[in-house]
């Protein structure tokens, strides 16, 4: 494989026409995944082979200003103590301040140069003042190293950011795999948890029904959309949830549990702030338009309310930490805040007119903080459930 990749960074026609062909095929694969998923579109894709050409550049433009040095074959760049250990030299046991190879003996490039290479063009053509690099954290040496060979190439004042991540792992505690050893592919894993979102949901169905409550029968399309929404909001919210740098147990039931700091238990509660006013055949318009003055009845109003008032100190603490799971848990803790609301504090029944509209704002404000916090983790919500 190594000598092929050198073959492809020189341009041997043979491995480029191979590339050519596989390129569309796996960028399908990649998009049906993005859809699936509900991604937005990127603006600009540019895989690792965009960069091939310019990689050269990038060699001979260190070899010019001193930064890389020739090295039994290879183009090295030395660490901070202007060493150059061999080429073949094991990198993770310069664990503290590795060497960096740009081109091997064979004239292959590496990572390193086509990340600097990235870096470049982004900055020439995007002028960024931060770059995140959102990859597993067993990959924290190689961006240790690139950043320290970016800052000496000339990207000092450019705010380079690795945001590590940890694995997925099955109830043995191992990283997620299947029977043939290779890791699992993402949509058997959304499959399932679609399908398992939708038996749940026809139990429930089945359920409320045998106990008389009022409930009516959607269309099957329906209750798949349904579905997938929790299905596929379980498995994001899942991973959203944990601090980005932990590993986690893969576990379709606990995901889709009804309790718990899930998608589901959100996207419900979500659901039950939309089922008041469609039950009290409520207008939300003017709760939004000229909203009513809060009236605090009982300590659980109360407590609901400053839990609405902490919503942009969580989006703050996620924007500045990287940590979306300071979002999964604001939301736990305004799910909470809500159900004891909820249980203790009657809406459509309120004694008064002004304590009733007080109630069905706090309802709609919650309703809306839920559905604007899980927009922001790719999350649908639905109206009911």
């Amino acid at each position: 494989s190594q000598r092929e990749t050198a073959k492809l960074h020189a341009g041997d026609p043979e491995n480029v026409a191979l590339w050519q062909q596989f390129m569309p095929a796996c960028l399908a694969g990649l998009h049906e995944t993005y859809r699936r998923l509900g991604t937005l579109p990127f603006d600009h894709e540019h895989g690792e082979s965009f960069y091939n050409p310019m990689l050269p550049d990038v060699v001979e433009d260190m070899l010019a200003k001193g930064i890389a040095a020739a090295s039994h074959g290879a183009v090295v760049i030395p660490n901070a103590k202007g060493n150059i250990p061999p080429p073949e030299r094991d990198r993770k046991k310069q664990k503290e301040d590795p060497a960096a190879i740009v081109r091997k003996s064979d004239g292959a490039f590496t990572y390193t140069t086509s990340d600097l290479a990235t870096i470049k063009y982004r900055v020439d053509h995007y002028a960024p003042d931060v770059m995140l690099y959102v990859v597993d954290a067993r990959q924290a040496l190689h961006f240790k190293t690139l950043f320290a060979q970016a800052r000496r190439w000339g990207y000092a004042s450019l705010q380079l950011e690795h945001l590590s991540f940890g694995s997925v792992l099955d109830e043995d505690g191992k990283p997620l795999r299947t029977r043939e050893g290779a890791p699992d592919e993402l949509l058997p894993l959304l499959d399932d948890a679609i399908e398992l979102a939708r038996k749940s949901y026809e139990a429930s169905y089945e359920v409320r029904k045998e106990f008389g409550h009022d409930v009516s029968e959607l269309p099957p399309e329906a209750v798949q959309e349904i579905a997938e929404a929790i299905g596929s909001g379980a498995v994001k919210y899942a991973d959203l949830s944990q601090n980005r740098n932990s590993d986690y147990k893969y576990d379709p039931e606990k995901m889709l549990a009804m309790d718990g700091n899930t998608a589901t238990y959100m996207q419900y509660a979500y659901a039950r702030c939309r089922a008041i006013f469609r039950k009290g055949q409520v207008d939300d318009a003017p709760f939004r338009t000229n909203p009513p003055a809060v009236v605090i009845a009982r300590p659980a109003e109360r407590a609901l309310a400053l839990q609405l008032l902490r919503f942009e100190e969580a989006l703050t603490s996620a924007a500045a930490e990287y940590l979306p799971h300071h979002i999964t848990g604001y939301l736990w803790d305004l799910a909470k805040a809500y159900s004891v609301f909820f249980e203790n504090c009657p809406v459509l029944a309120a004694d008064t007119p002004e304590v009733r509209d007080s109630r069905l704002l706090l309802v709609d404000l919650t309703g809306r903080v839920i559905r604007q916090a899980l927009d922001l983790l790719g999350i649908r919500t639905v109206e009911r459930m």
